[in-house]
């Protein structure tokens, strides 16, 4: 797939958002950057007793609306880019579901596959001990990402519990259930994008029921989409693909029984009775719904024209360029944008900082039932926006999160409302008149 720039792909889809807003230059330059970037290493005891430097970051992109918050993800290819791109992201996502936090990033350039646990733990902890005085419950929150988990978000909160010599839960989400975590984390990405789909099925006359499916990347996201979309609607899941490869069957998966294929294989790739797809593939079959999942930039402008989808379901973070983004409006595809269709697991975050800071956790029946309302709450205020601008999704979603961002930063004075800096400027004409 072409490679571009994460970070110049999200500032691009600012800069038409702010140039159809109106936005005064000084706002727009200060949600174009992150307000701080922490560049640091991190040296860990490998298991043969010499020492390994890992590179790692951390993002705090906004804290205008609240405490920042965002995932840490160790990966072979991360990149300072990407992470800012995400910590980006992470700040509509949060204004766009209306929750009071900001947008955060983190990441450590390792292959988590070729470590040992202890090894991994100690990567983790080291993480920890780089950023602790820079995190915490009131200013930046981390979670798990790519290639992280719920036990290493253990290992983390009890790093950072012992530095700073108390209990402090909510600095992590994401956590085991045990130490403070919230029931119905681990699903609620994918279920969050699954109401998302049921919203637009509603206004596109689309029947679900009868609907073919695929889905591109098969970890936690995917994985949960597949399975939880069959339950709310039944549906045909027709395709499956991860990394190595991909499996479609024009009479339907069953996506438990795909799982239970590549937690045995560790693909989804020669599942029983299916033919052998690749991702590219999968992406331009003839479907109603495509879940991507996976990485950035798989859809561009060199094979937007190919989509077939009449919804595209953005679970993957950026996985649409700004290029393949006006091919597939002009052509009538649906994009729910990623920064809306994934917003569940942040969602489900906020919940379980909420549950930390007031001590008082819910059953998952009150979880559910809170990120049903706050998702359809989040998708109709941007169909609003779609329909009244004449816009697409992402514009339209854009358009909902940076004026709730801009507001907040004009409330808070660090920059100025449009009307009194126009009565600035006139105040400032009448002194040099006289």
């Amino acid at each position: 797939m072409e490679e571009k720039d994460a970070y110049e792909n999200s500032q691009k889809q600012l800069d038409k958002v702010a140039k159809l807003l109106g936005l005064d230059s000084c706002t727009h330059q200060l949600l174009r950057q992150p307000m701080r970037e922490f560049h640091f290493h991190i040296p860990v005891r490998m298991d043969d007793c010499s020492f390994k430097v890992f590179e790692a970051y951390r993002v705090q992109y906004n804290d205008s609306r609240g405490p920042t918050k965002g995932g840490i993800r160790f990966h072979p290819d991360e990149t300072l880019s990407t992470i800012k791109a995400l910590a980006a992201w992470m700040t509509w996502k949060c204004a766009v579901v209306d929750i009071p936090l900001g947008g955060g990033k983190g990441g450590v350039v390792c292959d988590p596959r070729k470590l040992s646990e202890g090894e991994l733990e100690r990567l983790s902890r080291g993480y920890i001990e780089g950023v602790w005085k820079l995190i915490g419950p009131e200013c930046d929150i981390p979670a798990p990402d790519v290639y992280t988990n719920s036990k290493i978000m253990g290992w983390m909160v009890d790093e950072y519990n012992k530095l700073v010599g108390h209990n402090a839960f909510g600095v992590i989400t994401g956590k085991p259930l045990s130490i403070g975590g919230s029931l119905g984390r681990g699903d609620a990405t994918a279920r969050g994008g699954i109401i998302t789909i049921r919203e637009a099925a509603k206004h596109l006359g689309i029947d679900l029921t009868k609907a073919k499916v695929a889905v591109q990347g098969f970890g936690n996201a995917g994985s949960f989409a597949a399975i939880l979309y069959n339950e709310f609607f039944g549906g045909k899941l027709v395709a499956v693909s991860d990394s190595k490869g991909g499996s479609y069957n024009s009479e339907g998966l069953d996506a438990k029984k795909v799982l239970e294929h590549k937690e045995k294989t560790g693909s989804v790739a020669g599942f029983k009775g299916a033919k052998e797809i690749s991702n590219q593939e999968l992406l331009e079959l003839d479907v109603d719904i495509l879940i991507p999942s996976a990485m950035e930039n798989q859809i561009t402008d060199k094979n937007a024209d190919k989509i077939k989808a009449k919804i595209i379901a953005e679970l993957a973070n950026g996985p649409t360029t700004p290029e393949a983004d006006n091919i597939l409006f002009k052509k009538g595809v649906f994009v729910i944008p990623d920064f809306l269709c994934n917003a569940g697991g942040v969602t489900v975050s906020y919940f379980e900082w909420v549950q930390n800071i007031t001590r008082d956790y819910w059953d998952l029946e009150t979880v559910h039932k809170k990120l049903d309302k706050k998702m359809t709450k989040a998708f109709n205020d941007v169909f609003n926006e779609y329909t009244a601008r004449k816009i697409d999704m992402r514009t339209a979603a854009y358009v909902v999160a940076v004026q709730r961002v801009a507001l907040a930063m004009k409330d808070r004075g660090w920059v100025m409302h449009v009307v009194d800096e126009e009565k600035a400027i006139k105040d400032k004409l009448n002194e040099e008149r006289y």
